[in-house]
């Protein structure tokens, strides 16, 4: 049996379980992949071809594609230390996509120009505004394992 299993607690303590980059974990990363290289598309035509005209939403759409950058490599590792980087970063969406998302639809003056998380990501069919939302579920619900018996600490 070949089966790919990835380890979601510390490798030094010997342990191996399944991890998050099972089932529905996979669906999630490959999305969070998907919006990385988009808003760094995005954001890279807009800095590079008009960064004069918006420079606020520019880099915004700059800083959400390292914010998905990171998310998923931080989804994909295993480990304490990646868990808690991927909840600062999912939770970093959650809250860019809200303030963002309302600041767009209050005081649409401060972006002329959309960024990934204007009116919650609705140029990116509402994803944006879902997708923390169901990565913190995931996250919750796949908790790395304690440090083992030498007191490893990941």
């Amino acid at each position: 049996m070949n089966e790919l299993k990835t380890d979601s607690g510390d490798n030094a303590t010997g342990t191996t379980k399944t991890g998050r980059v099972t089932g529905i974990g996979r669906v999630l990363i490959m999305v969070y992949g998907v919006l990385a290289l988009a808003a760094t598309g995005r954001s890279f035509v807009q800095i590079v071809g008009k960064f004069n005209e918006a420079p606020l939403a520019y880099t915004l759409s700059a800083l959400a594609a390292v914010v998905y950058i990171v998310a998923t490599i931080a989804l994909i590792n295993r480990g304490r230390a990646w868990y808690r980087i991927a909840w600062i970063t999912i939770g970093f969406e959650l809250l860019g996509v809200l303030v963002i998302g309302t600041l767009s639809l209050v005081d649409p003056q401060l972006f002329p120009h959309d960024t990934v998380w204007s009116v919650y990501g609705r140029g990116y069919l509402f994803i944006p505004l879902v997708l923390p939302i169901l990565g913190m579920w995931w996250l919750a619900r796949h908790a790395p394992a304690r440090a083992g018996r030498n007191g490893a600490a990941a």
